[in-house]
């Protein structure tokens, strides 16, 4: 699947899966909210990490087969965030 179609439906799946949210606190949110943070395409597969533009969002981790004409979807929920300074190397 070539970038700009791939990026097109990463957009609307995770639309779709944001706006069917069980969670009251989540608004709705259009394709222009979703912004892809990273994404590449190596042989027939794409894969991109995304989100939206809400504080709920979920971040998204989406891969196209090519060879099975498949989309896999994984949906994280950011548990934590810790600051550690000056971390030993």
């Amino acid at each position: 699947m070539d970038n700009n179609k791939f990026e097109k439906l990463v957009k609307a799946v995770v639309t779709e899966h944001h706006n069917r949210s069980y969670d009251p606190g989540v608004s709705q949110i259009t394709e222009d909210d979703v912004f892809i943070v990273w994404s590449c395409k190596t042989l027939q597969n794409n894969k991109a990490l995304a989100s939206a533009k809400d504080k709920h969002a979920m971040y998204y981790e989406l891969t196209y087969n090519g060879d099975k004409d498949e989309l896999y979807v994984d949906a994280y929920v950011k548990i934590d965030n810790v600051c550690i300074k000056n971390p030993a190397i």
